[in-house]
Formats: C-alpha cells, sequence, structure tokens
C-alpha cells in the first residue's frame, strides 16, 4: 500500500502543477456547446421514473453533455438509450452517505461497469475520515478506483465538503487523489448544502493540475456556473443543465 504524503500547513506553498481557472472559462462559456461538455446532466432523485430517465438521456443527447448520470438501477436503460450515441453513462456509488463498506463497492463498480457505465462518482467515507482513520479512507477510494481503471471508467471521488472542517478537506482530497481519483466533488446535493465557490478554490489549490474538480449541489443557473468554473471547476454537475445552457443560447 502506498503511504499517504502529509497534506502541508496551510501556509507553505505546494506546486501541484497549474490549473488556468480563467483561460478554462473563458473558453467553456464562449458558447453553449462548450459548456454543455462540461456538465453531467443529473437525475439523482429516489422516485425518478423510467420516463424520466429516457428524457434525461435523450437531452444529454440532443445538447451533447458530459454525460447522463443515473442511479445505479437506470443503468441499463441509459445504456440501452445512449448507445452508439458518444455521450457516457454515469453512475453513483456509495451513494449518498458514504458509508458502504469496501467490498461492496469493488462489487458496485464491477456490475456498473460491466453494464456499460463509464463515469463513476462515489462518496468518501467520511465518518472514517472524520475519525482520522486515512488507511481506510484511502483503501476503500483505491478499491473503487482499482475497478473503474480496470474497466475503462473514471472516477470521481465526493467528499462532501459540507460536513468537512478545513484540515479535512485537505487531507481527504489529497488521500482521493493518492488513492486513484479522476476527479475531485464536492457534494452528493443530498447533504445539508452543495458546492461553494471556496470549497471549490480549496479542492483545486490541493488538485493543481493533478486531476479534475467537479462542483455539484446547488448549480441552477448560469451564473453559478460560471462562479464554480472561475473558482477552478472543470465539471459541474447539475439537473438544471438544460436551463443552464439555453441561458447560453442552446434552444
Amino acid at each position: 500500500m502506498a503511504a499517504i504524503t502529509p497534506v502541508p500547513d496551510s501556509d507553505v506553498d505546494f506546486d501541484h502543477g497549474s490549473f488556468d481557472a480563467p483561460a478554462f472559462t473563458a473558453q467553456t462559456l464562449s458558447s453553449w456547446q462548450s459548456l454543455a461538455a462540461v456538465i453531467d446532466h443529473t437525475l439523482l432523485k429516489p422516485d425518478a421514473t423510467r420516463d424520466q430517465v429516457e428524457t434525461l438521456c435523450d437531452e444529454a443527447i440532443r445538447y451533447r453533455f458530459a454525460c447522463a448520470m443515473v442511479n445505479p438501477v437506470w443503468v441499463p436503460t441509459a445504456v440501452a438509450v445512449l448507445s452508439g450515441t458518444g455521450v457516457p453513462v454515469g453512475v453513483v456509488i456509495g451513494f449518498p452517505l458514504g458509508a458502504t463498506l469496501p467490498s461492496t463497492l469493488r462489487q458496485e463498480a464491477a456490475a456498473l461497469t460491466r453494464l456499460g457505465a463509464k463515469e463513476l462518482d462515489m462518496v468518501i467515507p467520511i465518518g472514517q475520515l472524520k475519525s482520522g482513520n486515512h488507511h481506510a479512507v484511502e483503501n476503500t477510494i483505491r478499491a473503487a478506483a482499482s475497478v473503474a481503471h480496470h474497466n475503462g471508467a473514471i472516477l470521481k471521488v465526493i467528499l462532501e465538503t459540507c460536513l468537512l472542517s478545513v484540515e479535512e478537506k485537505l487531507r481527504g482530497a489529497e488521500i482521493a487523489i493518492q488513492s486513484g481519483a479522476d476527479f475531485l466533488k464536492t457534494s452528493t446535493g443530498f447533504s445539508a448544502s452543495g458546492a461553494t465557490a471556496p470549497d471549490v478554490a480549496l479542492l483545486r489549490g490541493v488538485a493543481g493540475g493533478r486531476c479534475g474538480v467537479k462542483a455539484s449541489g446547488g448549480i441552477r443557473t448560469l451564473a453559478d456556473a460560471k462562479t464554480m468554473l472561475d473558482a477552478g471547476a472543470n465539471r459541474i454537475g447539475a439537473s438544471a443543465s438544460v436551463l443552464i445552457v439555453r441561458e447560453l443560447g442552446a434552444d
């Protein structure tokens, strides 16, 4: 098992490569198509129906969103609708509490990638992180990352930042990156609050250019999306995706 590098003190300058947020924001907001390409079009409410999932996928095709993000039970439906379109299926695992056994996460990731999911969003084991059990956090993330990457999928790790102290956010983000995260993600959208610009900036500060940062939770307008992009996000999770891109000119 790889050792976890200590997170530097907040007053120590450390360089993990660069990410040019202003340039990325300018390019992303240059057209609604460019913006759509970084939005995960999301439907995770527990009472979502097949018709709603199919509509989500049709909208993902029409606007060319980054992916259609659904709950595990709807992956076969989403894969069938999106087959041959080039729009990947995303799915949440260990969601929304971050209290799943590593073995269960591994099985869930394996089953869902076999069904065709290409993007997995997992919740960090929040209670273990807050307990200081960093090896458990690492083991849990690695369990999902190894399966995802073996099957050609990417892994986004949700920190649920509203429940963490600054130190826990820094530590959790560093562990997630070292354990194989392709993206750090702010929120599930099911807890006390969603994404904030300061949290996105903090995650980007830890990530630098090493991985992506996804802002999710409460992003409902073009102004909200721009705020998160300005802070350093390069992926947005939203259920209001269509309304957001229409603000930029989509029909």
